[in-house]
């Protein structure tokens, strides 16, 4: 069945500034990925940015969210701004990977949205992205060009998707972690975990992280 469009606020669909101390994983003492790549289309947005958004597109007074030329709304899920301020903030580096149709519409949203960093300055949520590789097709392509560009090893990058079929990508070495709802708080939790498990990085019963 077809997605639709979230038009409900409180679904997560107007984006907000909260503290940026990220998943309780950031900070349990246990290995992270040096990278995690997000989808954007019903990953780090509730909308199809081909299909749902026609340009030209104008931003909010706050920034929080954007209106195209129907004045209808777009914005991140609620937790994705502190999401990617946690993660700038942790070093970890932050990546796109989406094959939508419509590259120059999604960059222009992520330039409208703004999200406020840890020391409370707002700036453009694409400047939170180290790498972004937005086009059609099959994502072993985009992550062989994240690779390149970052010369990480697959094996050190987490995926977020909310497609089945894009689990194509763990052939490389990469991790993915299938999204239901959008990426929250506790999606980045399971996934870290998710990636924990599958590199051995899991924490023996009755020791604690700083032993490890």
């Amino acid at each position: 069945m077809p997605k639709k469009l979230s038009k409900t606020p409180t679904s997560g669909s107007i984006a907000s500034h909260e503290s940026a101390t990220g998943p309780e994983t950031f900070n349990d003492g246990l290995p992270l990925p040096r990278m995690m790549v997000f989808d954007l289309d019903y990953t780090l947005w509730p909308f199809w940015v081909d299909t749902h958004v026609t340009g030209p597109l104008k931003a909010t007074p706050q920034n929080d969210a954007v209106k195209d030329r129907y004045n209808e709304s777009f914005a991140f899920y609620s937790e994705v701004p502190g999401i990617l301020a946690a993660l700038r903030e942790k070093d970890i580096k932050v990546g796109a990977a989406s094959r939508t149709s419509a590259p120059d519409l999604a960059r222009e949203t992520l330039r409208l949205l703004h999200i406020v960093d840890v020391d409370g300055k707002k700036k453009k949520s694409i400047e939170f992205f180290d790498h972004m590789e937005i086009y059609p097709g099959s994502k072993i392509t985009h992550f062989n060009k994240l690779q390149k560009a970052t010369g990480l090893n697959y094996e050190d990058m987490l995926f977020f998707d909310d497609e089945t079929r894009n689990r194509n990508v763990e052939t490389l070495g990469v991790t993915m972690y299938l999204v239901r709802d959008g990426v929250n708080k506790a999606e980045i939790n399971n996934g870290v975990k998710e990636w924990r498990k599958r590199h051995g990085h899991v924490k023996p019963a009755g020791t604690t992280s700083k032993e490890l």
